[in-house]
């Protein structure tokens, strides 16, 4: 019986053991494509014709461009399933998938720890208003000339979490050792237990009431610019906002403006609406604390990453279903 194909989009770093294991079930192919352009025309060849499942990688995107209306329709017939190696898939149209019978898959819970612990990170470092006598110690000014304002403490302050996944539970169970309390506002309220006991309220109660905004939902049409001029506006004076989700979830102009007047005294982001563009108002203020897109950056956790994705591409050829398809597609 002849094996079938995968096509891989963007490389193994780690678990080549695990993707050895796909080789003895299916013939492996990649594309010699170097833009999308290329991409496109490569499948309008023929050249992927008969492969039924996708491993794709964050990074190829540079190869590929987002898997949109455009590339979908050019894929073959045989293709069924994507498998993402990433949590966040606003690069795939998951609606246009649907409508083409192609199943999408993501690793939702393998990066909760190592995003969480950068988000924490952000967290501290934007309170206490590290950064600003960082630049100054490597310029030679220890801490600064003039001195930079006193930070502030993360015992007793309120961290609101918007989109309480996996990250934000992770993410309260660390806020909670360093004495914050948590309170969050999610599509819908969690039961107690998968809560944490974190108090439930709405969007606006969120935004007028927290010391620490953190942003830990997914990006789509209903969440960009889910923070912009009205929602800074609603926040406490002085409100610490991280940022470790997707950058265009925050108006980052709305956001240069907040921090020029002081209504949002400092920020933390790891990621930004233009990546790897970074606004240059987000550049030039040394209260915030940026970093650039390592959340996951880890050893550890891009192993489990690509171990998970490679065990969705495993059951995609062997039973025909993902293990964890896409919260869009739980009943495809």
């Amino acid at each position: 019986m002849t094996k079938p194909y995968v096509l891989l989009l963007g490389k193994i770093d780690h678990a080549h053991k695990e993707w050895q294991s796909i080789s003895e079930i299916a013939n492996v192919i990649e594309p010699k494509s170097t833009s999308r352009a290329e991409f496109i025309e490569e499948c309008k060849s023929g050249a992927f014709d008969e492969v039924v499942a996708a491993y794709r990688t964050f990074g190829s995107v540079g190869i590929t461009g987002l898997i949109d209306e455009e590339v979908i329709n050019v894929l073959p017939k045989s293709v069924k399933f994507i498998c993402h190696n990433g949590a966040g898939y606003d690069q795939i149209d998951v609606h246009a998938c649907t409508a083409r019978g192609i199943r999408v898959s993501n690793v939702p819970t393998a990066v909760d720890d190592a995003t969480a612990d950068v988000n924490m990170f952000l967290i501290l470092g934007a309170l206490r208003g590290f950064n600003a006598s960082m630049i100054a110690l490597r310029e030679g000014k220890w801490r600064g000339s003039p001195l930079p304002p006193l930070g502030h403490d993360p015992e007793g302050k309120v961290l609101g979490i918007l989109g309480m996944g996996g990250i934000g539970r992770n993410l309260m169970k660390k806020a909670a050792a360093f004495g914050m309390t948590t309170q969050y506002y999610n599509r819908s309220q969690l039961s107690e237990e998968l809560s944490g006991g974190a108090k439930y309220v709405s969007f606006e109660e969120l935004l007028k009431t927290s010391d620490v905004l953190s942003l830990n939902l997914p990006l789509n049409k209903q969440t960009r610019h889910i923070i912009s001029t009205k929602e800074f506006a609603l926040m406490k004076p002085g409100v610490v906002v991280v940022n470790t989700a997707r950058g265009a979830v925050i108006d980052e102009d709305a956001l240069v403006k907040a921090l020029e007047s002081g209504q949002v005294w400092s920020a933390g982001l790891d990621v930004f609406e233009e990546e790897p563009k970074v606004h240059p108002g987000l550049i030039a203020n040394p209260h915030v604390m940026l970093v650039p897109h390592m959340g996951t950056w880890t050893v550890e956790t891009q192993t489990k990453m690509e171990v998970w994705c490679i065990g969705n591409v495993k059951k995609a050829i062997l039973e025909g279903k993902l293990m964890s398809p896409v919260l869009e597609q739980k009943g495809m």
